[in-house]
């Protein structure tokens, strides 16, 4: 089972940094959690001419690089559709005023935890069950060998 919800940020000037982080402490999705970013648009009121650079770092893979260069007049959305899988990450915007949109989806998918000795008593009692069936399946091969040597 996931949970999924809407993300959404916007970037400025004066605002120029957001996280968004794993809820570790979340019993109801222990792993599984991931942030999808869909698509980054420069708004309406960014100044024409000037570039609006977002970059994003990952605590995970301590990995910062841009992904998105916007220009109003020029690329005012991009669709960039990155995962970001049980890992922290900031985004930043490196240059411009923006505004900057980063939109996507935030899910959470439930893991089953699976109990081990459960596991273990299922395969034993499936051994069992096999080597309860070896007799037959014996008897039935000798049958059939017995049966072919007949018609021969």
């Amino acid at each position: 089972m996931s949970d999924e919800s809407f993300y959404g940020v916007t970037l400025t000037g004066q605002d120029s940094t957001v996280s968004w982080d794993v809820l570790s402490n979340d019993e109801d999705f222990p792993r599984g959690q991931k942030l999808i970013i869909k698509q980054i648009l420069l708004g309406a009121e960014a100044k024409e001419g000037e570039f609006n650079v977002v970059e994003v770092f990952t605590v995970k893979d301590s990995l910062r690089i841009p992904i998105a260069v916007l220009k109003a007049g020029e690329t005012r959305a991009v669709n960039p559709d990155i995962e970001f899988y049980e890992t922290a990450v900031t985004f930043k915007l490196v240059k411009g005023n923006g505004p900057v949109y980063i939109h996507g989806q935030n899910i959470k998918d439930e893991v089953e935890i699976v109990d081990m000795e459960d596991e273990e008593t299922d395969e034993d009692d499936e051994a069992e069950e096999d080597e309860e069936d070896l007799p037959k399946k014996k008897q039935r091969l000798e049958n059939n060998t017995t049966n072919n040597s007949k018609k021969n």
